[in-house]
């Protein structure tokens, strides 16, 4: 079978793995110079920023990859175990240590609220079982047909998936601080906490299973060495390729057209790419005619945007976790502004990655490395990025400065900002949306673009946009959904 992957984010990279593991002659197909999609690499005068997922949870999902070709993952990475996994800041200032220590995680509880202790213990235990299901078991089966949801209704109503996260969280904790700071999972994926299914609780406990981790050099460590392990098995990587349009006949798949000039041939075409810019501008408009399909695919909503601002400073901010996450003063109705109003608000959360404080390597000696992300609304918004890039970056730098960081504006060396333009226009995710669709319930499993396209015979998906969804083990698993189904 000759296999061409479009994208080479870790879905497209995972799926190029699998393939060329089952004997299909496997060709990469990636538009920048560089791979990792979401997860490329900057480099700016001795500074390392990730560009994307820097929270590395399940990491057997990651050295399944490597054993599919009985190699040995440490030979090629190496994650690293964090102790602290979040420090969360709260607007008052007071601060939480979120780790895998059950004891230090309810002694800091107590001081908030005794009761919640209790209330914690239910949540872990509830969120066990919704993992069980909705992880351990179904994460990699493909919902391609109707009767695959029918059949795991009753458990997922049992599992209160009609919920939403807050919802769960609140039913079980009654402080609002600890609400904010447990239910806060669906962000990492695109989604709002008030309206995410209670499935993506599960993130919670996953967590605890296996820990969060760091990819020593970077998460683009990781990628290099799939790209080492790419090479050594014979896949056919093609950078500066863009496919420009997939070549159909029928509603049947026979290849790809690169860069406007070139046609490859293929049996199988696997997107990691966003499934409603491929249906929308790589495929004939005109077989993409079914009714109750594009009913389905206009009915879609999209995850929030993300403003990221990359920085490095002469200064060591030594008492910086490695992870930090800041709640804005006002949490809901920020939501409501970014998800539903689709408006920019000054009173922000948002998340600090500071890789140097488990890895001096990120930049130059005596300087420290950081990304600030913080959730925007979509271009939906119809925002200018042009115009509210610098705000934002100036507001982001004001509330830093004010929280964690003192003096910041005068010690930062290097800096550089990518908007939900970037995410529209150079990774092409419709309104330029940081994680795809949604994990509304709604739109999850068989409710999500299919792994297997419901339009065309040879066309498949991997990635943020398929099932199971967004995040480092969503977009893994989707390639083994993908090698059940091929």
């Amino acid at each position: 079978m000759n296999s061409i992957v479009i994208g080479s984010g870790f879905g497209g990279i995972a799926a190029a793995l699998r393939l060329k593991a089952k004997g299909h002659k496997v060709t990469l197909v990636e538009k920048h110079s560089d791979l990792g999609g979401r997860a490329r690499v900057f480099r700016k005068n001795g500074f390392t920023f990730d560009g994307g997922p820097t929270v590395i949870t399940a990491p057997y999902l990651i050295n399944e990859l490597f054993e599919l070709f009985k190699k040995n993952p440490g030979d090629y990475i190496k994650l690293s175990p964090l102790k602290i996994w979040y420090q969360f800041i709260f607007e008052d200032k007071t601060k939480f240590d979120y780790s895998g220590d059950d004891s230090e995680m309810k002694n800091q509880i107590q001081e908030i609220n005794t009761e919640d202790i209790k209330g914690y213990e239910r949540l872990v235990n509830f969120t066990k079982k919704i993992f069980d299901k909705g992880f351990a078991e179904l994460a990699d089966v493909p919902f391609d047909k109707p009767f695959v949801m029918m059949q795991q209704l009753p458990a997922l109503l049992k599992l209160k998936s009609y919920k939403s996260v807050y919802s769960l969280v609140s039913s079980y904790i009654k402080s609002e601080k600890l609400r904010r700071m447990l239910s806060m999972h669906p962000l990492l994926v695109g989604g709002n906490p008030f309206t995410t299914t209670s499935i993506y609780g599960l993130i919670l406990y996953l967590e605890k299973k296996w820990g969060i981790h760091y990819s020593m050099g970077g998460t683009g460590n990781i990628i290099k060495g799939y790209e080492k392990l790419m090479n050594e098995v014979g896949v056919k990587i093609l950078k500066e390729s863009e496919v420009t349009k997939i070549i159909s006949k029928n509603n049947k798949i026979y290849g790809v057209q690169i860069n406007n000039q070139t046609n490859i041939d293929a049996d199988n075409v696997i997107c990691n790419a966003d499934p409603p810019a491929v249906y929308e501008k790589l495929l004939s408009q005109n077989n993409n005619n079914s009714l109750l399909f594009n009913w389905k695919k206009n009915r879609m909503e999209y995850s929030m945007g993300l403003f990221v601002y990359y920085f490095g400073t002469k200064k060591i901010y030594e008492n910086v976790e490695h992870h930090t996450i800041k709640f804005g003063n006002k949490y809901k109705e920020h939501l409501d502004d970014i998800f539903d109003k689709k408006k920019l608000n000054e009173d922000i959360s948002y998340y600090l990655h500071r890789p140097t404080a488990t890895d001096k390597s990120m930049a130059p000696e005596g300087s420290d490395c950081f990304y600030v992300l913080v959730p925007v609304p979509n271009n939906q918004s119809k925002i200018d990025w042009d115009i509210e890039g610098e705000k934002m970056k100036k507001l982001v730098i004001g509330k830093m400065e004010k929280d964690l960081l003192p003096n910041l504006k005068e010690n930062i060396v290097e800096d550089f900002y990518l908007t939900p333009d970037y995410f529209e226009k150079d990774l092409n995710t419709k309104y330029g949306s940081g994680f795809s669709i949604q994990p509304k319930f709604t739109q999850s499993a068989y409710f999500r673009f299919h792994n297997k396209s419901e339009v065309y015979d040879g066309l498949y998906f991997v990635g943020a946009g398929t099932h199971p969804g967004a995040g480092v083990p969503g977009v893994l698993s989707s390639a083994k959904v993908l090698d059940k189904i091929i």
